[in-house]
């Protein structure tokens, strides 16, 4: 069984940081693209970063201006988010989510499985 399981969430204030991580189990870790999606109330789920299978390919959602960093440790099945200089836009429940086909990424719809996601708040 495919388990992805978000942690690191919380409520913080403008301009601070969170680091968010995603554990991945139930797949070879490594075959997987994976990536971070977001959700505010009301909104389309967006893409925010992903990760290719051995790390050598990376986007960037283009709201996020620097700001993000995304990274993984095979090792571990493990990917990670930093988020600094955070915005109350950037208030959403975050998502990971495994990705073997890793055609189109950036499309919440090809991926393969998805963890029950992280709220994530920032106030003014």
């Amino acid at each position: 069984q495919v388990q992805l399981v978000e942690s690191g969430g919380g409520l913080v204030q403008a301009g601070g940081s969170l680091r968010l991580s995603c554990a991945a189990s139930g797949i070879k870790f490594s075959d997987y693209g994976m990536g971070w999606f977001r959700q505010a109330p009301g909104a389309d789920r967006e893409y925010v970063a992903i990760i290719s299978g051995n790390g050598d390919r990376t986007y960037f959602a283009d709201f996020e201006k620097g700001r993000f960093a995304i990274s993984r440790d095979n090792s571990k099945n493990m990917v990670y988010l930093q988020m600094n200089n955070l915005e109350p836009a950037d208030t959403a429940v975050y998502y990971c989510g495994a990705d073997r086909t890793f055609r189109s990424p950036r499309n919440h719809y090809e991926y393969d499985a998805w963890g029950q996601g992280t709220q994530v708040t920032v106030s003014p």
